[in-house]
């Protein structure tokens, strides 16, 4: 079975802004990832969590508000130092799934740990919460295939600046060629894993979109299907980029059609080539991304 397609774009909003929850939710990312971990100060972790469980129980309780309307998913990143407060404050119906910060085979462990006692304690059905790991460390990078193995995990994704700060890194146009070796390790470990397509690292330079455009062009012919963003007018570009175009989609949807005519018999596209099973395959992923827009 494929693994299902991820959002397209992941919104992050500081815990500690409830002001800004409605707005990020409707404003056109497929999800918004409410961060309990890098954008709240320690003295004030506590406050955080109570707006996001007030957030989340607020949207439960008045599901009606939400029907007219496309809204987008719920995540929330946690802080692998407070897995018990963080996952307690926010596990539920209406959370959608959890970012795990600092990724480690120990971290997740734990977090599988706390879970399993809240999902049934919440009324949810057990490993229902999807959790995407990010790997932002030498360790991460490392235990890449351990990590790709863990039950809980529906793919991993990349705190790039804390990766590349920790391998003493410096992003420029010479290391850029070991940058993305790093990144396609991630891809690589996923796919021969079968879990979804990684969510690539966002940027910084939130003001530049065109640059913004390109490196997630790039990122895409890398592999990955989604990206996080720490703006909203990021958001538009990563839709764009990673959602297939008009033309990609007719040509997978007649791929697809002529496959399934030919009943396993040898067939070819519109320009005489060969249909096999790798074809096939890269036809359904491209429609399946479709389903996200």
């Amino acid at each position: 079975m494929a693994a299902p397609a991820l959002p397209r774009s992941f919104l992050y909003v500081p815990a500690v802004r409830p002001d800004l929850f409605a707005k990020a939710s409707d404003g056109g990312a497929d999800a918004v990832v409410l961060d309990l971990e890098d954008a709240v100060p320690l003295p004030l972790k506590s406050q955080a969590r109570h707006h996001v469980r007030g957030w989340l129980a607020d949207r439960h309780s008045h599901p009606g508000r939400l029907r007219a309307r496309r809204v987008a998913e719920q995540w929330v990143r946690v802080d692998p130092q407070a897995l018990p407060a963080d996952l307690e404050a926010v596990v539920g119906p209406s959370l959608d799934g959890i970012f795990l910060a600092k990724c480690t085979t120990g971290s997740l462990d734990r977090l599988e740990s706390v879970l399993a006692d809240l999902e049934p304690e919440r009324g949810l059905r057990g490993g229902s919460v999807q959790v995407i790991g990010l790997v932002e460390s030498a360790q991460g990078i490392l235990s890449l295939a351990e990590l790709v193995r863990h039950p809980r995990l529906v793919t991993l994704g990349i705190g790039e600046a804390d990766l590349l700060g920790d391998l003493r890194m410096t992003r420029s146009d010479l290391s850029a060629a070991a940058v993305d070796l790093l990144r396609t390790q991630v891809v690589l470990h996923c796919a021969a894993a079968g879990l979804s397509a990684p969510v690539a690292p966002t940027s910084t330079a939130f003001r530049d979109l065109d640059a913004f455009a390109r490196t997630s062009r790039h990122l895409l012919d890398l592999g990955f299907r989604s990206r996080t963003a720490v703006h909203p007018g990021q958001v538009g570009v990563i839709n764009e980029v990673f959602s297939p175009d008009e033309k990609a989609v007719t040509e997978a949807l007649a791929v697809v059609a002529r496959f399934e005519a030919a009943e396993g018999g040898v067939t070819t596209d519109s320009a005489g080539r060969l249909i096999d099973a790798a074809v096939v395959r890269e036809a359904q992923e491209t429609l399946s991304r479709r389903s996200r827009q």
